[in-house]
């Protein structure tokens, strides 16, 4: 058994090729397969299997497109109702790929219809635990309220996550390696280790989920201190349960227009450079949302600030950024509600408030402060007592909270979400100052 490790940096995201004789099964793959196809083209090898773990809400997965084009055959639990051509597989299921078999355990708690992928040969036992059992945590349990073919309330699905990590991984040996569909970094979880994989004993010995306790104790621990839900979330699970267009005809499809002056107006515009550039110059009703590398978490963002089904354009310093961009904004899905991807024109001249640094560090009191901070992060502690506090996720919807009769200053830990905070009440207050305190939050924090 060969496995390969495939890592979404932007998402932390992981997906896996698992290749014996000469055939080749896949797991949790994403939106693009060719890198798949690529690395199946190295090995020599047919892809014969898709397995979904279960249907994603941080990613568009390419399940279907590899169906299409490969004919392998895509392996799901019957509990996840999908609606595309597939073989359930749930407990009591296997299926032998090469001289690899594959079996299903049904491992709710992320999800009512998540199941855990166990393979096995003469040598090794490898789980692909999908969202379900994280290294050093498990999958939040608070995404599948409203969405998806079994809806579940939080707290259901907490006791099932529970009970999941109590029974269903008891007959499998402590040198079971595991490895899940994501790391540090994603909000599919909230204290995932940066390790990209472990083995099942040591999980026993250090995950706390693992740890003697009683079912109200692991509840009230998995409950707490979850990160924000972008808007994107639901709309993913969707997606993936009915299966995603083929991503390069739907790429295809975008516009490009090079040296536009203006766009259709009311139309959101989303603005990818450095805020640098940005702040020099930019359309109306632009939101600067950075994707300058792979450490710029512009996929989330994106699908935080922007609504699934919101038409925008895209805005990026060159041409040669349109692939890259387009790449990543179909991750999400959200390339069909792209209206066009555009370079801008020199005669586009509007720009953005300066901050006078040394006036605010004296007279705080002059501005309306807006901490943009995700709840958890303010709860740790505020970095100027007086601001008001409202996460990027939400700023769009609740802009009409902050007062107008001071300037008003945008700060978040680092500097990059404030750039898109910043921009985006720039866009509501058109005739109020709105200034972007940046990298200078340092000097505070």
């Amino acid at each position: 058994m060969k496995i390969h490790q495939f890592k979404d940096s932007p998402l932390a995201h992981y997906s896996y090729a698992v290749v014996s004789d000469g055939k080749m099964a896949l797991i949790d793959p994403s939106r693009n397969p060719l890198p798949y196809y690529e690395y199946a083209e190295e090995n020599n090898a047919q892809i014969v299997a898709v397995f979904e773990t279960h249907p994603h809400a941080d990613f568009v997965s390419g399940h279907c497109q590899i169906h299409e084009q490969t004919g392998a055959t895509i392996y799901v639990s019957k509990l996840l109702g999908a609606d595309y051509e597939h073989k359930a597989f749930d407990e009591g299921d296997d299926i032998q790929v090469g001289k690899v078999n594959f079996r299903a355990i049904n491992t709710p708690g992320h999800s009512p219809d998540s199941i855990t992928v166990v393979a096995e040969d003469e040598e090794q036992t490898v789980l692909f635990t999908g969202d379900t059992l994280f290294i050093g945590d498990v999958g939040r349990p608070d995404l599948r309220e409203k969405v998806g073919n079994m809806t579940a309330k939080r707290v259901e699905l907490a006791k099932s996550m529970y009970h999941t990590m109590q029974n269903k991984y008891n007959d499998l040996p402590d040198d079971a390696l595991v490895y899940p569909a994501h790391g540090a970094g994603s909000l599919c979880g909230k204290n995932m280790s940066s390790d990209s994989s472990s083995t099942l004993g040591n999980e026993r010995q250090y995950n706390w989920a693992f740890q003697e306790q009683s079912e109200e104790e692991f509840v009230k621990t998995i409950l707490q201190d979850q990160p924000f839900i972008p808007h994107y979330f639901g709309f993913n699970v969707d997606v993936n349960k009915a299966g995603a267009a083929n991503v390069q005809q739907t790429k295809a499809s975008v516009k490009l227009q090079l040296l536009a002056e203006q766009v259709e107006e009311g139309i959101s515009v989303v603005d990818v450079r450095d805020e640098k550039e940005y702040k020099e110059n930019h359309l109306p009703n632009s939101i600067n949302i950075m994707a300058r590398s792979e450490n710029d978490k512009f996929e989330t963002w994106l699908g935080a600030i922007i609504k699934p089904e919101e038409p925008f354009y895209l805005v990026v310093n060159s041409v040669k950024q349109v692939g890259e961009i387009l790449e990543r904004t179909a991750k999400i899905g959200y390339e069909a509600q792209v209206r066009g991807i555009i370079t801008l024109s020199a005669s586009v001249m509007k720009g953005s408030d300066e901050l006078d640094l040394e006036n605010f560090e004296n007279k705080k009191e002059d501005y309306t402060i807006v901490d943009i901070r995700n709840d958890s992060e303010v709860a740790q502690g505020k970095i100027f007592d007086d601001a008001l506090t409202i996460p990027l996720n939400q700023l769009r919807e609740r802009s009409g909270e902050i007062p107008n009769d001071k300037p008003i200053v945008v700060h978040c830990a680092g500097g990059y979400r404030s750039s898109a905070g910043s921009s985006i009440l720039e866009n509501h207050f058109r005739n109020s100052k709105v200034f972007d305190l940046s990298d200078n939050i340092k000097k505070f924090s």
